[in-house]
């Protein structure tokens, strides 16, 4: 089951987040790896910023979270992770399809440039990469991180993105 996720929800969500992100050490930028990969307070901010995250649910666990998040004209893919132990079974799939079903604007997703195995599950689901300078732009534009994460990410799109900019 996919619900929205509540206040309750916070600790699992981050806890979900790091067990997940592990996947990420030794494979993005040492400069770029932490632990935890994100901290309860980054978390806070990322919720209070707007992103708004949904859980599914499995016989009372909660196994996977997506954020999405509203930037007026298009809406962002955030945090999509999925506990370690159940990844490869299809959650993100259901999860993502949740998210995006009912949104008329474009959606944008950025992920670590050296994260193939994320790059690969979103081209499975209808994204496509965009060229540098533009990633560079959308990155800039709709996120705020740091450079270095700028320099080391990629921006996925979907078709109502490509139709709009005649991909």
């Amino acid at each position: 089951m996919i619900r929205k996720s509540a206040d309750k929800d916070f600790e699992e969500i981050f806890n979900i987040i790091n067990d997940a992100a592990i996947a990420y050490k030794g494979i993005i930028p040492p400069d770029c790896w932490h632990e935890p990969y994100m901290t309860q307070e980054e978390l806070k901010v990322q919720i209070e910023s707007g992103v708004e995250f949904s859980c599914y649910i499995d016989n009372n666990e909660m196994i996977g979270v997506m954020g999405i998040q509203d930037k007026t004209d298009v809406e962002l893919i955030r945090h999509a992770y999925v506990r370690t132990k159940q990844r490869n079974t299809g959650i993100g799939t259901l999860l993502l399809r949740e998210l995006i079903k009912d949104s008329t604007k474009p959606i944008l997703i950025g992920t670590w440039k050296a994260a193939n195995w994320a790059i690969g599950f979103y081209e499975k689901n209808g994204f496509c990469l965009v060229a540098e300078e533009e990633k560079n732009d959308l990155l800039k534009r709709y996120w705020t991180i740091s450079a270095r994460q700028v320099e080391t990410s990629v921006v996925l799109v979907d078709e109502k993105y490509k139709r709009l900019k005649d991909f």
